[in-house]
């Protein structure tokens, strides 16, 4: 999103721990440096928006914004998860009581997971194993994320909106992985397996308790089939559909897969 702002003629500046600007979440002390001359605030926590102190964390920096000179805030937040939306309902409350205009963008899993995240490692090996059977997911394209985030964060009639986004299409995770390899002509399968072997995976290579808990968390409850409806709100918002998965690794083929 970075790149797509300064192509259209703004100035956009990341913020991160590992960035020019430093933001750490645990660290307010640096919070104002980092909201130093932003007119519009795009919000994206991670891990997760639903884990423990996310919202308040997340509610205190609205407030900073506010006080910094910013006018909006856009939340990246999570679809179906009751956690997330308790935080946006924090952020909302800051943001209002500081004035701002605020929106909310709620997505569920990105077909980029499959090409460049998460999944990507255990794709190119050719097998990835998760603990998720026949449910099916409206994987959305980030890229789509982006162009309505900055929709939200540039023009006028998102103040006060939650725009629930979604690919065209719900697929199960064996036909995504499916579509993945015959875009991509890199062979790859999809297999089920139990909850707590791919934690223990998890822990092996590393991953931290908290971390391994939201996988918990968002595999034995959120992917329980509440998010397999498609949504309108790429369309309402850009005015086109949302991009498909394989249309997506078609395009990220030759420079990311």
């Amino acid at each position: 999103m970075t790149a797509r702002l300064r192509a259209a003629g703004h100035t956009a500046v990341p913020a991160s721990r590992s960035g020019a600007r430093r933001l750490d979440w645990a660290g307010p002390s640096g919070w104002d440096a980092a909201l130093a001359g932003a007119d519009a605030v795009y919000l994206a926590y991670a891990p997760d928006l639903a884990v423990p102190g996310a919202g308040e964390t997340l509610a205190a920096f609205t407030g900073r914004a506010a006080a910094a000179g910013a006018r909006r805030v856009v939340l990246l937040s999570g679809r179906g998860e009751p956690g997330a939306q308790a935080a946006e309902q924090l952020v909302a409350a800051a943001a209002d009581a500081g004035g701002l205009e605020w929106t909310v963008l709620r997505c569920s899993w990105f077909a980029q997971n499959f090409t460049e995240g998460a999944f990507a490692p255990a794709m190119a090996e050719g097998e990835l194993a998760l603990p998720v059977g026949m449910v099916r997911e409206p994987f959305l394209d980030a890229d789509d994320i982006a162009d309505v985030a900055m929709a939200a964060l540039l023009g006028d009639g998102h103040a006060g909106r939650v725009h629930e986004l979604t690919g065209p299409r719900a697929l199960t995770f064996a036909e995504a992985v499916a579509e993945v390899a015959a875009a991509t002509g890199r062979p790859a399968h999809f297999r089920t397996e139990p909850v707590e072997e791919h934690l223990a995976g998890l822990a092996a290579a590393g991953v931290s308790d908290d971390v391994r808990e939201l996988m918990r968390h968002l595999f034995t409850e959120v992917l329980d089939g509440r998010n397999t409806a498609t949504t309108d709100g790429v369309r309402r918002v850009l005015g086109r559909e949302p991009a498909d998965v394989a249309a997506h690794v078609r395009c990220a083929a030759p420079a990311r897969v």
